[in-house]
C-alpha cells in the first residue's frame, strides 16, 4: 500500500506502524516482522464481480474450515504474533460464525478488519460489526450507481452497499472504500472521492488490477501507462485539495509500488525536502511484501504468499501451524519471494529504485509472461526515470 495522504500531507493512519515500522529502532530491529493475514474465510458470495481474484460463487467447498478448525488456526496466528487478521471472501458476512471468530481473534490480541461488498450490512449487522470491535469495515464500490451494479453483476448492489456504509458511519464504525482501477471504473474516481467526503467515510483505497481469478480476463482492460499516470496525478491532487479544506481522509493506492516512486520523482522537482522524507518512508515500507509482511489463507486452510496467489499453496493449516509454514523456505517460491531481488529479470532487475518497490506484483508478471520473476508489466515508469537510459 502507498499512503498518498501520508506522503503528501504527513497524515498518519492507523496502519502506518505496520507500513513504515516502529520509530523505536531497537524494538523494530530485534523482532522479525510478522505478516498481516488475509483470510478468505468463505468462497460464497451474493455478487458476481467481474474482477474477483478468488472467483467466488454460490457455494463453499465441502472441506471448508469448521468453526473449531478456524479457532485453532486463529490461535496459531496469535502465537506466531500476527498483528492483523482481515476477514475476506467471497462475502465474509455469509459465514454464520464470522462474529464468533472475529471476537475470538480480538480476545487473543489480534486486530480484526472486515472486507465486504457491503450489501448485507443492515442496521443490525452494522451494530454487530461495531460491537465485536472490527477496527475497520472495508466496503467495495467500483463506481456510482449503475456502473457499480454492472461491475458487480447485480442490480441494486450500489444502493445496498451505500446503505451499508451509512449504517456503519451512523454508529461511528470506521469505514474504508475500495475501488479497483480498470478502464471501466477509473473515470468514476472523482465521484468516489466526492462520496467519501459527502458520506463522512474515513478512508479510500484504489487498487490497481491484479490479473488473477476472474480478473485474469480483464488484463486487456487495464489502463495504459499514460492513463495510469494521469489517474495517480488526479488522486494526488484530490488528496491535497481535501487536506487544504480540512477534510482529513486517508487515501491509499494498492498493488503497484511504482506509485511511490512516481510520487517521489515528482516531489524531487517540486519540494526536495518533502521528497527526502518520502524517500525514507518508501525505504522503510520496502515495496511489495508478498511472502514477507502480507500473507493469505483460503477457506480450506491453504496458505498463500498473498491473497492473489490462490493458485499456489505453501501448505495447509490443518497439517502444520501457520507460522511453521510461513517461515519454511524449503519451498523455492517462498524462498524467492522473501529475497527476490537477485531473481528478478528485465527492467525490474536493473531499476535503480528496486529497494522502493521490491519488484512490484509478481502475479502480474506471471500472468503476462508466464514467469514470476519477469518484470511487472504494470510498471508505468519510463526507462529514464528508473535509470536505464544511463
Amino acid at each position: 500500500m502507498i499512503s498518498i495522504s501520508r506522503l503528501l500531507c504527513d497524515a498518519i493512519g492507523p496502519g502506518d506502524i505496520l507500513r513504515y515500522g516502529s520509530q523505536d529502532k531497537a524494538t523494530s530491529e530485534n523482532k522479525p516482522p510478522r505478516p498481516i493475514v488475509v483470510w478468505n474465510c468463505t468462497r460464497r458470495c451474493n455478487l458476481r464481480c467481474v474482477h474477483c481474484y478468488s472467483s467466488a460463487g454460490s457455494h463453499d467447498p465441502t472441506d471448508i474450515l469448521s468453526t473449531d478448525e478456524a479457532k485453532a488456526f486463529i490461535r496459531d496466528l496469535a502465537d506466531f504474533g500476527v498483528p492483523v487478521l482481515l476477514f475476506s471472501g467471497g462475502e465474509p458476512l455469509l459465514r454464520k460464525d464470522i462474529f464468533e471468530l472475529a471476537d475470538f481473534a480480538r480476545s487473543l490480541g489480534i486486530r480484526t478488519v472486515l472486507s465486504t461488498n457491503g450489501t448485507l450490512i443492515t442496521k443490525d449487522e452494522a451494530q454487530k460489526i461495531r460491537d465485536i470491535g472490527f477496527a475497520e469495515a472495508g466496503i467495495s464500490l467500483d463506481g456510482i450507481g449503475r456502473q457499480n451494479d454492472l461491475f458487480r453483476g447485480k442490480d441494486g448492489a450500489y444502493k445496498a452497499a451505500l446503505q451499508g456504509i451509512r449504517n456503519c458511519v451512523a454508529l461511528g464504525q470506521r469505514v474504508s472504500l475500495r475501488l479497483t482501477i480498470t478502464r471501466a471504473t477509473y473515470f468514476q474516481i472523482p465521484a468516489i472521492l466526492d462520496l467519501v467526503e459527502k458520506e463522512n467515510i474515513d478512508r479510500v483505497c484504489f487498487y490497481h488490477l491484479a490479473y488473477v481469478g476472474r480478473g485474469s480476463n480483464l488484463s486487456q482492460d487495464d489502463l495504459s501507462h499514460a492513463e495510469t499516470r494521469e489517474v495517480i496525478d488526479l488522486i494526488c491532487n484530490h488528496t491535497l485539495n481535501l487536506y487544504q479544506r480540512g477534510q482529513k481522509k486517508e487515501i491509499l493506492t494498492v498493488d503497484n509500488h511504482a506509485d511511490g516512486v512516481y510520487l517521489y520523482l515528482k516531489l524531487k522537482e517540486q519540494d526536495p525536502a518533502r521528497a527526502e522524507r518520502v524517500l525514507g518512508l518508501l525505504r522503510a515500507n520496502g515495496g511489495n511484501n508478498s511472502g514477507i509482511r502480507i500473507g493469505a489463507v483460503d477457506e480450506t486452510g491453504n496458505v498463500h504468499p498473498d491473497q492473489f496467489w490462490q493458485h499456489y499453496s505453501l501448505g495447509n493449516v490443518r497439517q502444520r501451524k501457520f507460522g511453521d509454514i510461513w517461515m519454511d523456505t524449503s519451498d523455492q517460491t517462498m524462498k524467492g519471494l522473501k529475497d527476490r531481488k537477485r531473481l528478478l529479470k528485465g527492467r525490474c532487475a536493473r531499476c535503480q529504485y528496486l529497494d522502493l518497490c521490491n519488484g512490484n506484483l509478481r502475479v502480474r508478471a506471471e500472468a503476462v509472461y508466464g514467469d514470476i520473476w519477469a518484470e511487472d508489466p504494470a510498471c508505468y515508469l519510463t526507462d529514464a526515470e528508473i535509470g536505464l537510459s544511463r
